[in-house]
């Protein structure tokens, strides 16, 4: 019964991920060349979510910091989750949707992006994130699931969305890693070509 279960949880994972691929190709590909304008022109990324998404952005951050499957060298990004003094000074000193949006304003600057990562669109706190970085002239790259809702009504006609079209949050989250790390893979490839086999690299 259980590893039936199991066997499921693959299978539907791989059912989604084979449907999304022409259809967050595009997008992801948008995604791609946002931050590559970004990172080309001197800007970096600040990656931000809740949850699974913030270990997603500080996972994101490393990558492109550090490397995904190639040596480079570094890239600039940072994740608006990982310092834990900025985070509980500001949800104790001001209103707890201001966590990323104050971080933006003030570490943001015009050409940087902004990797907003979430299951759904309804954070109040993201989408303060998403204005911030608009007042900063910044692009927004969004990973959405299904609902992109105010979060994804937020959004500039230049800047990205990638909406997972999956309302469970295991499978939009396993479709967005994927995803990440197309744009991971996708920056190293505009960076220095291809590769025809990545290094093995711990």
């Amino acid at each position: 019964m259980l590893s039936q279960r199991i066997q499921q949880h693959f299978i539907d994972s791989a059912d989604l991920k084979y449907q999304c691929a022409q259809m967050l190709a595009a997008p992801v590909e948008a995604a791609v060349n946002a931050v590559l304008a970004c990172v080309t022109g001197g800007g970096k990324v600040l990656a931000c979510g809740h949850g699974g998404s913030a270990a997603a952005a500080q996972y994101f951050a490393a990558g492109f910091v550090g490397r995904f499957e190639r040596e480079r060298p570094e890239l600039a990004a940072l994740a608006l989750s990982a310092d834990a003094s900025v985070l509980t000074g500001l949800g104790q000193g001001f209103d707890p949707r201001a966590v990323f949006a104050r971080q933006v304003r003030a570490l943001g600057s015009a050409g940087d992006v902004l990797l907003v990562l979430a299951s759904a669109g309804s954070s109040d706190a993201l989408v303060d994130a998403v204005a911030a970085a608009h007042e900063r002239d910044m692009t927004v790259v969004a990973f959405t699931g299904a609902r992109a809702g105010a979060l994804g009504g937020a959004l500039k006609d230049t800047d990205v969305l990638v909406s997972v079209p999956h309302e469970r949050l295991a499978r939009v989250q396993e479709v967005q890693l994927l995803a990440l790390h197309c744009l991971l893979d996708g920056v190293d490839a505009q960076l220095l070509g291809d590769s025809p086999e990545p290094e093995n690299l711990a």
